[in-house]
């Protein structure tokens, strides 16, 4: 039986909280059409005045969240979700349908994702795709499979900016919510000894592993199914989560049980207004070391106050 495709078209400032919205119907990931920052992002990181007449032509006022329903799933209960989400959240929307073979779909969004300079040292690039890497970058190969994590979010790339920042020769990484195993295999590349991956989704877990050995770290990473910490065992000198706010207040409870002295836990995935939140729940215990923010995303860098 055929997959549902649901393309939801919104007003380009809508397209981060749409796509929030939108990934809550479906726990294997969506993909996103937003060229609004088309000529900025293409300055800023390609450093080149030529785009595609394509993309040019693209409607940079609006954007596109795909969505995708399996056949055992009810298309019209998450079209009907979406719309009452999207009303009440005052977000003017389409919402279109149309029938899409399985191999279609995992293959669709490929078409948008290319090869991404992350910080200072780091290229991820899909492993369909070659490029030049004139800059002699770290090049981390990945292929997302249907699991969380590209590098084409906000908050993944502010975490790998902070893993630049604080992932030493021979330190050991803890990854909570490790979706493609992203920041793992980006934490192995930039030197760290091992990482452990953690995710509730056992296809987030094998996908990992298979990131892992596609960049040759597999003997380095060890991926565990589990729900935050329930599963892990041991110290580290990094941990990542790159999950949400109210999933990080949870996190916060114990996850000082697993940090080694001097260690840094990188915090991602929180939208700006639920910053203050996330600082209340950290100001008795940790004290933040480093912060970036993009597009309304904030990522924090903190040690156990007792370290400073």
């Amino acid at each position: 039986m055929d997959w549902t495709e649901v393309k939801i078209t919104v007003d380009a400032a809508d397209a981060d909280a749409a796509g929030d919205i939108a990934q809550m119907t479906v726990p294997y990931g969506i993909y996103m059409e937003d060229y609004s920052h088309l000529r900025e992002e293409v300055g800023q990181i390609a450093h080149i005045d030529l785009i595609d007449e394509e993309l040019l032509k693209k409607d940079r006022s609006k954007a596109v969240v795909h969505v995708y329903i399996a056949p055992e799933d009810s298309p019209a209960e998450a079209i009907a979700f979406l719309s009452e989400r999207y009303a009440s959240e005052g977000i003017r929307h389409q919402i279109e349908t149309a029938s899409c073979a399985q191999e279609d779909w995992m293959n669709n969004w490929k078409q948008y994702f290319h090869p991404i300079p992350v910080g200072k040292k780091l290229l991820i690039r899909p492993d369909w795709e070659q490029t030049e890497n004139p800059e002699g970058r770290v090049v981390l190969d990945l292929e997302p499979g249907i699991a969380f994590g590209t590098g084409t979010h906000e908050t993944t790339r502010l975490c790998m900016e902070l893993l630049e920042e604080f992932v030493t020769p021979g330190c050991a990484m803890l990854d909570v919510g490790c979706g493609s195993g992203i920041l793992s295999v980006a934490g192995l590349l930039l030197g760290a000894e091992r990482a452990v991956g953690v995710d509730i989704d056992p296809l987030a877990v094998k996908t990992a592993g298979q990131n892992a050995e596609r960049n040759h770290v597999e003997d380095r990473f060890t991926g565990i199914c589990g729900s935050l910490t329930e599963q892990v065992e041991g110290t580290y000198e990094v941990v990542a989560a790159n999950i949400v706010a109210d999933v990080i207040l949870e996190l916060l409870k114990n996850i000082g049980n697993f940090m080694a002295p001097g260690a840094v836990l990188i915090l991602s995935g929180i939208i700006d207004e639920r910053e203050q939140d996330v600082l209340d729940g950290l100001k008795d215990s940790f004290t933040v070391i480093g912060r970036k923010e993009e597009r309304g995303w904030v990522a924090l860098a903190v040690k156990q106050k007792e370290e400073i």
